[in-house]
Formats: C-alpha cells, structure tokens, sequence
C-alpha cells in the first residue's frame, strides 16, 4: 500500500525554525516530483515546493523562497522541508504528495494540487509568539 507520512510539525515563534518530515512507503521515491503543500483555514491548498528526485532539482514558491529548503534522503526513502525565518502566515497544516515524474513536473510553476496523486494526512505548523 503506497503511503506517505509527515511528521516534524508543531508550534514554533518567529523567526524560528522547523523541518517536516515526508516518509514513503509500500514504493521508493526514485522518479517522483514531490510536492510540500499547506493550506490555512480558511483558504485554498497550495503549492510551496517540490523536487524531483531523479536529479533533486526543487522549485519554491515566491512566498517561501530563501526561507525553505527541499532535500531528499534516497536510503531512507524521505523527503524534507527545512523551513526558516517562519512567519505567522506560515501557518498551516503542511502535506506533502508525491506523482509519478514527468518532464514539466517542478520546473517552473507553483506546484499543483491536481497535479498530485499520493498525499500524506498532514500535520500542523503554527507560528505564534
């Protein structure tokens, strides 16, 4: 059964830090885009990164590029979100999902929720003082 699994969320001041775990199972991230969404109450889900693990080649989005970084651990088949600098509207529940890589996959376009076949259940980052 394909599966991802996040974790690393929690509650943070600003300017701090966090990193949010991605971890796949039942199938390997080789020649996958995965994506990190997050979506705040109220609003839409939306794309803020992704990487595509055949070359580790990530795209951000404007709201959180110099602030997140995208990495990949090939032997333990997850993806991370290091996430700095947070600010109070980083707040969300963060998911990550995962499709099976094509060539306009993370190139140059804000991920997209349609786009993406397996999704993780989430978990929740608050940035609060």
């Amino acid at each position: 059964q394909l599966q991802l699994v996040e974790s690393g969320g929690g509650l943070v001041q600003p300017g701090g830090s966090l990193r949010l775990s991605c971890a796949a199972s039942g199938f390997t991230l080789d020649y996958y885009s995965v994506g990190w969404f997050r979506q705040a109450p109220g609003k839409e889900r939306e794309g803020v990164s992704c990487i595509n693990t055949n070359d580790n080649s990530t795209y951000y989005s404007d709201s959180v590029k110099g602030r997140f970084t995208m990495s990949r651990d090939k032997a333990k088949n997850t993806v991370y979100l290091q996430m700095n600098s947070l600010k109070p509207e980083d707040t969300a529940v963060y998911y990550c999902a995962a499709v099976p890589l094509a060539y306009w996959y993370c190139s140059n376009y804000d991920p997209r929720v349609n786009e993406y076949d397996y999704w993780g259940q989430g978990t929740q980052v608050t940035v609060s003082s």
